[in-house]
C-alpha cells in the first residue's frame, strides 16, 4: 500500500533530469555521486522551493542498442554538440525513453539508492514521480526474446520494403515504434497496446514501479487510446479490446496504491478522454503554446474553461522537451508567464534549471550537460513567486476568472487578463498585462461583499500599497495601469 495519502490539490511538481543532475552534483563535490548519496543540502534546497513532488526523470536501465542507433545518426549528434560543445561518445547513454529494464540504473544507484533518495524526499514532504514508457520498449528488452508476441508484427517483405519502420530480432519481424506525425523510433520496438498478455504482463510492472514511488508519468499516453491505436496500427494490432488500455492499467494498479498519482504527456485534445481514463492530471500542450503565439484575449478565453477540467491539467513553461523559458522568451515574458502558469488551476510543472536561467536544452540521451551562468535575478524571482504562491494559498483556494471593461477610448484592457482566489479570509488577485503595450482598464471581482468597507490592497512583489473604496470596486471594478508584462499580485485586507 501507499505510505503517503491523497495528493494536495494543484501540486508543484519539479523534474530533474537525473543523470546530468548527477554528473553536475559530482563535479561540484569533487566525488562520484549517486542517488543513494546525495548531499542532505541538495534536497534541502529542493524543498526550499514549497514543490510537492520531484520527478526523477530517467532512472531506469538503459538500452546499449540505443546507443549504438544513435551514434550513427548524424541528426543526432548535431543535436549533442549544440547542448554540449565538448560532447565525447561516452556522453551518451542512451534515451532515457528507450528503457531495456524497469530497474534503476546501478550507475546511478541501484535500487537502494532510490529508495534512500524517496526517503529523503519524504523526509523533507517531497514526493517521488518516477516515468512510465507505455507504447514502446528497447530492441535488446528481455520480452523481444521471451514474449516477442507482446509486440508488433511485420513479415520479411516489410523489412525489404521499408527498413526504416521494421526490425528483425532473432527470427521475429516487429515494427519500431511510432506515432502517426513522425518517423519510426529506430531504437525502440512497438508494444501492441490490444495484446491481453501484454497488457497483463504491463500492469504487473506498473504495478512493480509504484511500489518505488508517489506518482507515474506515462509518455505519450495518448497512444493507447484505442481509437488512435487502430488509427496507428490498422490490423496489425488484431481485433480492439472492448476496455481502454488506460482503465485496465490504472484499474489494477490502484488496487495496491490508491493514492498513486498518474500524469499524461497527452497531446491532440486528447486531454479529457484520458482523464476520464483515470489520470489526475495530463499535459496542457495548449496552454503553452497559446502563451507563445497568442494574445491576452485567447489565453482569457482558454481560462474559462471548465474549473473541473483545468483543475486536471498540468501547466508549464518547458520540461525536457521543450525549448528553456529562458531562451523562449524575453526576461519580462517569462516572468509575466511564469505568474500566470503558477497562479491558475491546475498542477504545476517546473523544469531543473529553470529558475537558474538556462538556455540550453539537453537531449535526453546525454548524461552530462554544459555549465551555465546562474541568472541570480530569475533566481531569486522564481524563489520569491513560489514562496508567495505557497503563503498565499492559491492551491488550495477557490479561483475565479475575472472580467476586464475599458471605455469607448481606450481598448487596451483587452490585453488584460486576471483572477482571484479566495482561501477562507485570504483574498488574493492576479492581474497581468500580457502585450507589448501599457494597458488601463477595470477588473471586476465575483466577491458580493466589497462592498461597505474600506479595503487595503498590498503588491506582494513591489510591496506597494493602496486603499480602494469596496462600494467604487464593487460598481466599477478595480482600476489597474501597467507596464508592458506587469502584473499585480494583490492581497486584500479590510
Amino acid at each position: 500500500m501507499d505510505g503517503t495519502g491523497p495528493w494536495p490539490s494543484r501540486p508543484i511538481l519539479y523534474e530533474i533530469n537525473t543523470w546530468p543532475w548527477l554528473k553536475e552534483l559530482s563535479r561540484i563535490y569533487k566525488r562520484p555521486i549517486t542517488l543513494g548519496d546525495v548531499p542532505p543540502e541538495q534536497w534541502d534546497g529542493l524543498a526550499a522551493l514549497h514543490a510537492d513532488a520531484v520527478w526523477l526523470m530517467g532512472v531506469w536501465e538503459r538500452s546499449p542498442e540505443s546507443i549504438r542507433i544513435s551514434s550513427q545518426n548524424p541528426g543526432l549528434t548535431v543535436d549533442f554538440l549544440r547542448a554540449l560543445p565538448d560532447f565525447t561518445s561516452a556522453d551518451n547513454v542512451g534515451s532515457a525513453y528507450c528503457v531495456r529494464r524497469y530497474v534503476v540504473d546501478e550507475r546511478l544507484g541501484g535500487l537502494q539508492g532510490l529508495a534512500e533518495a524517496r526517503r529523503m524526499l519524504a523526509k523533507r514532504g517531497l514526493r517521488l514521480i518516477l516515468d512510465f514508457v507505455p507504447n514502446h520498449l528497447a530492441l535488446d528488452h528481455p520480452w523481444t526474446l521471451e514474449h516477442p508476441e507482446y509486440f508488433i508484427q511485420g513479415t520479411l517483405m516489410d523489412l525489404v520494403q521499408a527498413p526504416e519502420a521494421f526490425v528483425q530480432i532473432s527470427k521475429f519481424v516487429m515494427a519500431n515504434g511510432h506515432d502517426l506525425y513522425y518517423p519510426p523510433w529506430q531504437d525502440v520496438v512497438q508494444l501492441n497496446a490490444f495484446h491481453s498478455g501484454m497488457r497483463q504482463a504491463m500492469a504487473r510492472t506498473v504495478s512493480a514501479i509504484a511500489d518505488q514511488c508517489d506518482g507515474l508519468r506515462c509518455d505519450m499516453a495518448m497512444l493507447l487510446l484505442n481509437g488512435i491505436f487502430k488509427k496507428v496500427w490498422g490490423g496489425r494490432a488484431g481485433v480492439m479490446p472492448s476496455e481502454e488500455y488506460w482503465a485496465e492499467i490504472i484499474g489494477v494498479v490502484r488496487k495496491d496504491h490508491p493514492n498513486i498519482l498518474f500524469m499524461a504527456e497527452a497531446y491532440w485534445d486528447t486531454e479529457v478522454e484520458l482523464q476520464e481514463l483515470g489520470f489526475d492530471y495530463c499535459y496542457d500542450k495548449r496552454f503553452y503554446d497559446k502563451l507563445r503565439l497568442d494574445g491576452a484575449g485567447s489565453i482569457q478565453g482558454y481560462l474559462s474553461a471548465d474549473l473541473g477540467y483545468q483543475d486536471k491539467l498540468v501547466r508549464f513553461l518547458e520540461n525536457h522537451d521543450e525549448l528553456r523559458a529562458a531562451e523562449a522568451f524575453s526576461p519580462r515574458r517569462e516572468r509575466a508567464y511564469s505568474v500566470t502558469i503558477m497562479t491558475v488551476p491546475g498542477a504545476k510543472l517546473l523544469y531543473d534549471g529553470q529558475l537558474d536561467g538556462r538556455k540550453i536544452r539537453s537531449p535526453v540521451f546525454l548524461a552530462r550537460r554544459q555549465v551555465e551562468p546562474l541568472d541570480v535575478d530569475l533566481r531569486a524571482f522564481y524563489q520569491r513567486l513560489l514562496a508567495e504562491v505557497d503563503r498565499s494559498g492559491v492551491q488550495g483556494g477557490e479561483w475565479h476568472l475575472c472580467q476586464s471593461t475599458g471605455w469607448p477610448d481606450n481598448n487596451s484592457h483587452e490585453n488584460l487578463c486576471a483572477w482571484c482566489w479566495s482561501n477562507g479570509k485570504d483574498r488574493h488577485l492576479l492581474a497581468v498585462n500580457l502585450s507589448d503595450h501599457p494597458s488601463q482598464g477595470f477588473i471586476h471581482m465575483p466577491w458580493k461583499d466589497l462592498g461597505g468597507s474600506t479595503w487595503h490592497l498590498k503588491d506582494l512583489f513591489s510591496g506597494s500599497t493602496f486603499e480602494r473604496s469596496g462600494d467604487e470596486m464593487q460598481s466599477w471594478g478595480l482600476y489597474v495601469d501597467l507596464p508592458s508584462w506587469q502584473f499585480h499580485f494583490l492581497r486584500f485586507r479590510n
